[in-house]
């Protein structure tokens, strides 16, 4: 391309920065990574881009100067939770794409619209349909298994334990897909974590999940500290030891990793226990 004629453009964002994990996950899964100049410290997905590219940013903050050196022509975000950052970006010209997507269908939506803009329009579609193929399996087998007299389980995702927090959107969607049913599902439409907590958790040993998953967002879950809660030793999850760690990356980030590998440990754990418990269920019936 000559640089001197006017007329002239780029296919795309040469020069982009992600402020957070999802977006380079799928950049370099579309194999776009060449794109990438600068990321998010937080980033763990995949492994190499911490080798290869600057990191720039927090979740809640950036190193605005760092990111104007390096010159990028798009900036891509998530959420309000960005949304001064991008002010400040914007307000010294940059391009800045703040995605908000809440729920499976929001990621999907915002998997397409980078690979657009990258000019992978068939192979975004190609893995999009891939992933929503497996997700679908997924769905059959657990109906299958609720037919053959199987019992779907209660489940408590715990995004944060003190406050004890509850599983947002994307979260509680992947939860059923892969079989369980979400005790906390009415919360999940709240976008903040402040509107997910559960301030009494003697509500959560109500409502007796029979599976629990942590994801301390980025802390480490320690099962042993939910078995020493007050009153919890009722839980049917606590009772039959059914606490699992899910690592924040593979299903707090809203992208590809929670629609694959997030999903995937769910589904497998909760099918473990629908076959451990059918004799319990068909009694039940």
């Amino acid at each position: 391309m000559d640089d001197n004629d006017t007329l002239n453009f780029s296919r795309g964002p040469q020069r982009i920065v992600c402020l957070t994990e999802e977006t380079t996950e799928w950049l370099y899964v579309l194999g776009q990574d060449a794109r990438i100049v600068g990321i998010s410290g937080y980033t763990v997905r995949p492994r190499r881009a911490r080798e290869e590219k600057p990191k720039v940013s927090a979740f809640l903050s950036a190193k605005i100067d760092k990111i104007m050196d390096l010159r990028p022509d798009c900036v891509l975000g998530f959420s309000d939770l960005q949304a001064d950052i991008a002010a400040e970006l914007v307000r010294k010209g940059v391009q800045v794409t703040i995605f908000n997507q809440r729920s499976v269908a929001e990621i999907f939506s915002m998997l397409f619209q980078v690979a657009a803009m990258v000019g992978e329009v068939e192979q975004g579609l190609q893995r999009i349909e891939k992933m929503q193929t497996d997700l679908r399996t997924m769905q059959a087998v657990v109906a299958a298994r609720v037919a053959a007299g199987a019992r779907r389980p209660r489940v408590f995702f715990e995004e944060w334990d003190t406050p004890h927090i509850s599983a947002i959107r994307w979260v509680s969607e992947l939860m059923a897909i892969a079989g369980g049913d979400d005790c906390f599902a009415e919360l999940s439409v709240e976008s903040l974590g402040k509107n997910r907590i559960i301030a009494d958790g003697a509500e959560i040993v109500r409502r007796n999940p029979d599976i629990i998953f942590g994801s301390w967002c980025g802390k480490k879950f320690r099962a042993e500290n939910v078995v020493a809660r007050e009153g919890w030793g009722a839980v049917n999850a606590v009772r039959d030891a059914q606490l699992f760690e899910v690592k924040s990356p593979d299903i707090l980030q809203p992208g590809p990793a929670a629609l694959t590998d997030g999903v995937t440990k769910m589904h497998q754990i909760i099918l473990q226990w629908m076959d451990a418990n059918r004799d319990s269920a068909e009694a039940a019936a």
